[in-house]
Order: C-alpha cells, then sequence, then structure tokens
C-alpha cells in the first residue's frame, strides 16, 4: 500500500465539492494537498498544470484532500481547535493527514487509477448514530495511549469506534476514513459526489477481494485517510463540560462522531498514480517522485475566508449548535 504524508496547507471554511464557489462554506475543513485548492474547483481544472507546490511527500501528487475539523469544548462552553499532529512513522510533518492508495490485497488483482477531474465524498456530516450502512462502517477512531499505545490491528477493528472515544485518550485521538473502491466507469463525479462510486457488492470488502456490483465494475484504488488529533492538551476531565459529556465536536457541530467525513479531488500528474498502483509500491516508491519533508512543510496557502478559527471562541465558526442524536 502506497502510504505518505500531506502537511497542512490550510484551515478555513472551504468546500469547493459541496459548496462550490460559497465563501465561507457552512463548516471548517483542514485541507491538505497542491496549492491550486480554491473556493470553486472547477472540475475541468489541470491541477498539476496550475499548482506550484503540494503538501504531499511524492511531488507528482497534486490532489486536494480535505476533512471537518475537530474542537474542543471546554467546561465554560467556550471551543478551541484540536491541532493534528504526524503520524508514526511520519514524523516531521506539519499536522495534516496520512494518505494511502492501496491496490487489491491478493497481490494480483489491478485497479484503475483515477482520472482527471475525478472526485468524491464519503460520510454524511449530518449523521448523529450508526446507521450500519456498508458507508458508514468505513469510518471509526482509535484512541491512543502514550508513545502511540494501544495502535494494533486494522483500522475500525481492534477497540476502535464508530463514535468518539469515551474517555481521555492520552496519545491523541485518530480518525480512520476509507472510500468507496467501485467506479461506474464513466462519471468522473455525480451530484450528490457518491452515486458514481461504489462500495464491492453483497456487503463484501475490498480486502476479501470482494466483486464490484454490475452498476460500478471498475475497481479503483482504496484511498485511506488517517488524522492524528493531538487531543493531550485537553485530557484533564476536570476541563470537560460539567454535565459529563465528552468534550470532541467536529466542527459541524456533531459530538458523536458518526458525522465524520472526507473530501477527494483527483490531481496526479500524467500516469504516476498507476504506474504506483501497477508496482505495489509502499512507502519507498521508486517510480514516483518525492520531496523532503521540510519541502513539503513550507507549501502553505494564505486564507481565502477572513475569520477566526483559531484559540477559545465563543461559538463554532459557522455558529452550528452542538448535537448529539437526528
Amino acid at each position: 500500500m502506497l502510504r505518505f504524508s500531506c502537511s497542512q496547507l490550510v484551515v478555513e471554511r472551504l468546500d469547493p465539492l459541496v459548496t462550490p464557489g460559497l465563501n465561507p462554506s457552512p463548516h471548517v475543513h483542514q485541507i491538505v494537498g497542491g496549492n491550486a485548492f480554491n473556493a470553486t474547483m472547477d472540475p475541468l481544472n489541470d491541477l498539476p498544470g496550475i499548482s506550484t507546490c503540494t503538501t504531499c511527500t511524492f511531488s507528482e501528487d497534486f490532489s486536494n484532500y480535505w476533512t471537518a475539523v475537530l474542537y474542543f469544548r471546554g467546561r465554560n462552553g467556550t471551543f478551541k481547535r484540536v491541532p493534528q499532529m504526524a503520524n508514526l512513522y511520519l514524523e516531521g510533518a506539519t499536522g495534516g493527514q496520512t494518505v494511502y492508495y492501496i491496490p487489491p490485497y491478493d497481490g494480483v488483482t489491478n485497479v484503475t487509477a483515477f482520472r482527471p477531474g475525478f472526485r468524491m465524498l464519503v460520510g454524511d456530516p449530518n449523521a448523529r448514530s450508526d446507521h450500519h450502512t456498508q458507508e458508514s462502517r468505513q469510518s471509526s477512531f482509535r484512541c491512543f495511549g502514550e508513545g502511540f499505545e494501544g495502535g494494533q490491528g486494522p483500522p475500525g477493528g481492534g477497540n476502535d469506534t464508530r463514535h468518539f472515544p469515551k474517555g481521555p485518550c492520552t496519545g491523541g485521538i485518530r480518525s480512520n476514513i476509507f472510500f468507496p473502491t467501485c467506479w461506474d466507469g464513466v462519471n468522473l463525479d455525480s451530484p450528490d459526489h457518491k452515486s458514481h462510486v461504489s462500495f464491492p457488492a453483497n456487503n463484501g470488502s475490498f480486502e476479501r477481494n470482494s466483486p464490484c456490483p454490475a452498476s460500478h465494475p471498475i475497481k479503483i484504488p482504496q484511498l485511506f485517510y488517517e488524522i492524528l488529533w493531538d487531543t493531550r492538551q485537553f485530557n484533564n476531565p476536570a476541563e470537560w463540560p460539567e454535565d459529563g459529556s465528552q468534550p470532541f465536536v467536529f466542527s459541524t457541530g456533531d459530538a458523536t462522531g458518526y458525522g465524520q467525513h472526507a473530501d477527494y479531488v483527483f490531481g496526479w500528474k500524467g500516469d504516476a498514480l498507476q504506474r504506483a498502483m501497477d508496482q505495489r509500491c509502499f512507502v519507498n516508491c521508486p517510480t514516483l517522485e518525492a520531496q523532503a519533508t521540510t519541502a513539503a512543510n513550507q507549501c502553505v496557502q494564505g486564507k481565502h475566508v477572513d475569520e477566526v478559527i483559531d484559540g477559545w471562541l465563543d461559538q463554532l465558526p459557522g455558529g452550528h449548535e452542538i448535537t448529539w442524536t437526528e
């Protein structure tokens, strides 16, 4: 599996996939990848051609990846953004997230890399309970002890939960988000940003090489995000809400974690991603051009939205109320 870090590009209220052109968008996202990111992101844009840098390890990847931001809700009702931290063995990256592109686990079957203009969304920001669907099973959280203790097992397995961890996580919280792995072979996007892709047929899994449904016959790489939330400064229960409720909420106001979601806009240069998938690259991928983490960290973007999202805030940006159930 191709595994690499993408440092933080910008954190702000923009969402060119769901609300293109809207400035600001409803809730805050943390965005990584190429610096051509903007409020509109026309699908006809040649991202490798208009980007001048990327925050990702592989310098041929100008894709954009984004997720909702996590906030801490203090006892006095104020909010503070939880920063991201570098993942295990990818130390040095400035926040952001870890990205995986995974070919079929059988070591034989090939996948078709995404095409220019391809984009998709996974998860439901309005969910406040487990819907027990193929999609909802792709989202989970891992509660780490010091030094990434408790990090064994596949994402979503072991002690991972679909909802936010209930107690303090002394080493931070990791978000795990898998995307669909089957494509209709025609549409690069769809009105809901989901219908052109699908999970394997009959509740099967990509890991077990389950077939794609007839409606979406093309196997695409298993795209997977890991986001490490540095909750260590917020682990004192005496500072948590007085009613005993857990203190973390997404920028959507979701206090359950079930509303975790993620967006993707493809932007690899040429056939770079297809080559990497065909050669089943891992951390080191000779067929791809890599850059130093220090160079990736220097690729940053000024904010398009003029608002305060950091420090102690009286309300979440956008004024979202905290919600527990649908």
